[in-house]
């Protein structure tokens, strides 16, 4: 009987304790009613949107900072070739709009606007001094000057626990690995379904903006600033319109998003101090949440939970997280990715000696090159070369070892 009632209360201590974690979530925020200064990071409960810790406030928390590339402090105002790269003054200084939680690795990733770079909280590293780092990309920079068109405002961890941002005019969907080595990879543009008729989600006025959530299944929700919600298959790229949230005013814009412990979605506002609001995924409206301390408003929102994780557990009996069949993603790395002209390199980091065999193949299966590569070192980057350049599209590329052992496989798109 003792035994059976230590059980019961491990058991509801557990849940107990679920229930609160899936609850946790961070909000990017200003100061509060008439600040618009997207700088803080605040986390909160989501049942209720209030505040239960300050993790970093600009100009109030001591932090450190480091560059991933060098391993090195970032110092004030860091130049290079007499251009200012960074804006160290606050982790967050030129706003954020776009975060999410790696729940794995207690890492709270983001991206400041106008910078090209992608940084990251170590939140085990506490609150006191809390410990950031960043890695500046020119995947992050697409080639010219950031521009609202191609700001990063949405991101978010997908079931495969890759990072997925989105820039506003959604030609840039961007995934980057989550472990020790970060690697990031530019999977090109979203398509509109044929179902979506005249409504784009590349479209200014409709689509720009607000946040994205992943669900148990492998897609993506993008939830736009104008209540626009698509689907989104990561491997086709394909967004799929499912139609518009009922419930908001009409000065409330929807830019942060994050999954409840019901499969709901809770939308925060960036220029509104209307508070939260939680959105059925069933029939996508909206009711209010019911908070009764200081509400702030957000740029965006991040937390663990994927959406239907709970159906599919019920389903399945346990969440059907997708394992995509990439291997070794920390150890090579594919730039530019999509290729836009008739190369593109191969980077081995932290390989053993030997030999490898390249083999670039269609979605069918039809080999289209192999290649035979060397390698003698970490760091070494072939060069390959694609003889009378394939028709556009997508295009899988492996790595086998010597024993045809395969080490890395991922997509490349040809453009």
């Amino acid at each position: 009987m003792k035994l059976t009632l230590l059980l019961f209360f491990i058991l509801l201590f557990s849940v107990s304790v679920f229930a609160q974690d899936g609850n946790k979530a961070f909000a990017i925020t200003g100061n509060g009613k008439g600040d618009f200064q997207w700088m803080n990071i605040r986390q909160i409960d989501l049942s209720t949107g209030l505040v239960t810790k300050n993790i970093y406030e600009k100009g109030v928390t001591n932090y450190q900072m480091r560059d991933v590339s060098t391993n090195m402090p970032v110092m004030l105002g860091s130049q290079q070739d007499g251009k200012q790269v960074s804006s160290p003054q606050y982790p967050t200084e030129t706003m954020v709009a776009a975060a999410a939680y790696d729940k794995k690795h207690d890492k709270l990733f983001f991206t400041p606007m106008t910078l090209g770079e992608l940084r990251w909280l170590d939140l085990s590293s506490g609150t006191e001094n809390p410990k950031f780092y960043t890695l500046q990309s020119p995947l992050l920079s697409f080639g010219k000057s950031i521009d609202e068109a191609n700001t990063i405002t949405r991101m978010t961890i997908g079931a495969d626990g890759n990072g997925y941002a989105l820039t506003n005019d959604a030609n840039h969907l961007i995934k980057f690995t989550t472990g020790k080595k970060v690697v990031i990879t530019d999977l090109g543009s979203l398509v509109d379904a044929g179902s979506n008729n005249n409504i784009s989600i590349h479209n200014k006025c409709s689509s720009w903006g607000g946040d994205i959530v992943a669900d148990a299944f492998g897609n993506l929700y993008l939830f736009t600033a104008t209540k626009s919600i698509y689907k989104i298959n990561i491997d086709s790229r394909i967004a799929t319109y499912l139609g518009g949230i009922t419930g908001l005013s009409g000065l409330y814009t929807v830019n942060g998003a994050a999954v409840d412990n019901a499969d709901n979605v809770i939308v925060s506002s960036a220029n509104t101090f209307e508070g939260f609001y939680k959105v059925n995924m069933k029939d996508l409206s909206a009711t209010k949440l019911n908070t009764s301390g200081q509400i702030f408003n957000a740029s965006d929102l991040a937390n663990g939970n994927l959406l239907f994780e709970s159906q599919a557990r019920n389903n399945i009996g346990s969440a059907p997280l997708v394992q995509r069949e990439v291997i070794g993603n920390q150890f090579i790395s594919i730039y530019p990715n999509p290729v836009f002209g008739s190369q593109f390199k191969i980077t081995f980091e932290n390989k053993a000696t030997g030999n490898y065999t390249i083999t670039l193949t269609d979605v069918q299966g039809k080999v289209i090159m192999t290649r035979q590569v060397f390698v003698k070192s970490a760091g070494q980057a072939e060069t390959i070369q694609l003889k009378g350049k394939p028709a556009n599209g997508m295009y899988m590329i492996k790595v086998t070892n010597a024993n045809k052992r395969s080490v890395f496989s991922d997509k490349i798109v040809i453009e």
